[in-house]
């Protein structure tokens, strides 16, 4: 019996020495599938390995990143060093780029950043940048940046489908000539979850405690308690998708004076999943084709045409489906009152025959409109009577009291503002 848990120890302690290499090989098979599945995936940031040199207990890698500016078509390359460190159940990749942090000469960070990749043999990855305080100078414009350390955290899962992110700054400012900017504890939130094609659904939570920004030529704003929130559901057994976005501000002081809250709501409901994901890939690769190379080429040109008519069907195929889309909620408030407002665009669910006579997106829209403007805003803000004034010669605002309104209604091409018939021109 006791030679039995001998040989069972010995066993044990062969599979543990040799799991480093296990991992080691392991680790190199997905760091070749994640570089090739990114750079299929966007054209902004592409990854090249030069070199891989694997290890029983660790190996090292050379390689390059090449960032693309979507303005300009410049592309920037960053060559790259990592060192791998192999587990019994994963491994650890540390990253440095080649030139270093800073360009030369500079003294940016009070400690070197580290950006790391852990890996796990069941398909967890936990990608971390560990930045320490920066202090930045630009002698020539006097502008200045300082942070205190932050954290950037992803944490990638089941394969891929499933992701949660971090992001944690508690100190930013930005001072220059005429104008500085001071944010206190940034952070973000976000859980997602691969849904279908390009879909996503999940949750995320952004928020900024305040924001001061100080002028030599105005009074001091600050923004306190500022939140973004969304969500994104899949509902019908996952063929229809609702997401809703909404930001709020708690106060704006201004003048030492405050006011608040302040929301704004912008919704998508009832979304046909297959359509949007058609949609959302269409766009992309029409982005993607306008940054490449040979962008003015005739054998471009024809891609592009083909991309195009692509958006044309999947818009056609979510249109038909059925949707929502709006602003159902816009607060704001202000010495003189509270601003309010909501706009919802809808196209009903048609049916196979109804689909098959559709001529336009535009023909089923229906809509509504509503806004409500304190009065004395006009009044008493030259540059608010300036940007309100056509509205009001025109009729599409109208006194109501102490306020300016506008009710707005669309069906049938034909936009009712206030009594008021528009007919809409035929664009989509």
């Amino acid at each position: 019996m006791k030679a039995k848990w001998i040989i069972a120890g010995v066993g044990v302690l062969v599979v543990a020495g040799a799991m480093p290499w296990v991992v080691g090989y392991v680790t190199e098979q997905q760091w070749q599938v994640v570089t090739r599945e990114l750079n299929q995936a966007q054209p902004f940031v592409q990854m090249q390995t030069d070199d891989y040199r694997r290890g029983f207990f660790g190996s090292e890698l050379d390689g390059v990143v090449t960032v693309l500016n979507p303005e300009s078509g410049e592309t920037r390359p960053i060559a790259y060093r990592a060192k791998v460190t192999h587990g019994v159940t994963g491994s650890l990749i540390d990253f440095k780029p080649v030139d270093g942090w800073t360009p030369d000469g500079a003294e940016w960070f009070q400690e070197r950043p580290r950006l790391t990749l852990e890996t796990r043999l069941w398909g967890t990855a936990v990608l971390e940048l560990d930045v320490p305080a920066i202090a930045i100078n630009n002698p020539e414009s006097g502008e200045s940046l300082r942070t205190s350390g932050g954290i950037a955290r992803i944490e990638v899962s089941d394969t891929g489908s499933q992701a949660e992110a971090l992001v944690v700054w508690p100190q930013l400012s930005f001072s220059g000539p005429d104008m500085s900017i001071r944010v206190n504890d940034f952070r973000v939130e976000h859980d997602m979850a691969h849904l279908n094609g390009d879909v996503w659904t999940g949750t995320m939570v952004a928020s900024v405690a305040s924001v001061a920004l100080t002028s030599p030529e105005a009074p001091p704003l600050t923004i306190e308690d500022l939140q973004s929130r969304s969500s994104t559901e899949a509902n019908a057994n996952g063929e229809r998708l609702d997401s809703r976005l909404s930001i709020e501000a708690g106060k704006v002081r201004y003048e030492d004076q405050a006011y608040g809250p302040h929301k704004v709501v912008f919704a998508l409901e009832n979304l046909d999943v297959a359509s949007w994901s058609a949609l959302t890939t269409s766009v992309a690769e029409l982005q993607g084709m306008a940054l490449a190379s040979d962008a003015g080429s005739p054998e471009a040109f024809e891609r592009q045409m083909a991309a195009m008519g692509q958006v044309n069907v999947a818009m056609r195929d979510l249109s038909a489906a059925g949707f929502s889309v709006g602003f159902p909620e816009l607060t704001i408030d202000t010495p003189e009152g509270e601003l309010t407002g909501s706009l919802v665009i809808s196209h009903p669910e048609l049916t196979a025959d109804q689909k098959a006579e559709m001529l336009m997106v535009m023909q089923q829209l229906t809509g509504e409109m509503n806004l409500s403007v304190p009065s004395v805003l006009a009044e008493d803000y030259p540059a608010v009577r300036m940007q309100l004034a056509p509205l009001v010669k025109q009729g599409l605002l109208v006194t109501e009291g102490d306020r300016l309104v506008l009710a707005a209604r669309l069906n049938d091409m034909v936009i009712n503002v206030n009594g008021q018939e528009i007919p809409l021109p035929p664009l989509f």
